[in-house]
């Protein structure tokens, strides 16, 4: 049987209110006292139960993080800066994966309101506002991140998709490319609609045409299986240029291009991801790519969570919009 509080006490010889203060308030009790608690503690294994102390105090130490894909490095970039800023307030990041699930980002929801986090940094998969709303109003802090609301009605941490899709198709027009191939999907996450939105933005008014080949998520395997169908094609229908939504996408259409070596990139068909994940650098061809700064992100919504949970519902809720980079690389080089 796991030792207790009481069983701590009676071999201190102490109250149990002094082992209390002890591991709560040490401060408040003679240093022989506190090393003779530790000792007791020590030789009978005792661990502390912090339910219940959470549950008095109302919130949890621990901060929910629910991410679209945890297979994709910018989001565990996301994780890895939120983890650092909140080590420094005495705080854990609980990691949940939706996986591009609406059902499955509900459950993690709940747990995490369940837990009684003292915060909640979401990249929603689709607009359900009104349910992050609702745990809003029950008293759980919430913080948009890699999207903003449109309404501005709560605090949130993005880059600006727009202009990333139209410094990646400008890019690709500047190399000369004029067929160019959007690869992305569903339609329901917010941040593939607004990078094509600026990938028409930048087609506008020049010879360019952009074609939209949807993907049901946003992954290598997606990717392949569009590069493939590219592939397929006879040479004079296949696009000169493809923006893929995101880096795991881009990789995937890379490896569905070069599978028999059929298509030369990028001499036939220039390609142009989105995140600047470490992988991005590091393929057979290096991948030109939008870059966004991922652990600013998650470390710059944690900032704007605990700075709205400590003030309370006056809060003036904060929309912080980065700026994307253009970073070229073997991919793209103009013709």
């Amino acid at each position: 049987m796991a030792a207790s509080v009481r069983d701590v006490a009676a071999r201190a010889s102490v109250s149990v209110g002094t082992v209390s203060n002890v591991l709560n308030r040490p401060e408040k009790v003679a240093p022989a006292t506190v090393a003779r608690v530790m000792d007791a503690i020590e030789a009978l294994g005792f661990v502390r139960n912090d339910a219940a102390r959470q549950l008095r105090a109302g919130r949890s130490r621990s901060i929910g993080l629910v991410v679209l894909d945890v297979r994709n490095p910018f989001f565990t970039d996301i994780a890895r800066g939120a983890e650092d800023r909140a080590a420094g307030d005495e705080l854990a990041v609980l990691l949940g994966n939706s996986d591009e699930d609406v059902g499955r980002e509900g459950a993690y929801l709940d747990l995490f309101e369940e837990q009684r986090v003292h915060g909640l940094l979401i990249s929603p998969l689709a607009d359900d506002l009104p349910r992050l709303e609702r745990l809003r109003s029950r008293g759980t802090p919430v913080v948009l991140v890699d999207r903003e609301a449109g309404d501005r009605s709560f605090s949130s941490v993005a880059v600006d998709d727009l202009v990333g899709g139209e410094l990646a198709v400008r890019h690709l027009i500047e190399t000369g490319r004029r067929r160019i191939a959007y690869v992305g999907g569903p339609d329901s996450i917010r941040q593939v609609t607004d990078r094509l939105a600026g990938a028409r933005r930048a087609a506008e008014g020049t010879a360019a045409a952009i074609e939209v080949i949807p993907t049901a998520s946003l992954t290598v395997a997606e990717g392949h299986r569009a590069g493939a169908a590219i592939r397929s094609r006879p040479r004079g229908e296949r696009p000169d240029a493809v923006f893929a939504a995101n880096d795991l996408l881009a990789i995937g259409v890379l490896q569905g291009l070069l599978a028999d070596r059929d298509v030369r990139v990028p001499d036939e068909i220039a390609l142009i991801g989105y995140d600047d994940i470490d992988f991005a650098a590091a393929g057979v061809v290096p991948l030109s790519s939008i870059r966004q700064p991922a652990q600013l992100i998650g470390s710059t919504a944690v900032d704007l969570l605990l700075r709205e949970a400590a003030a309370g519902p006056g809060f003036v809720r904060e929309q912080i919009v980065f700026q994307p980079e253009l970073v070229v690389r073997e991919s793209t080089r103009g013709r």
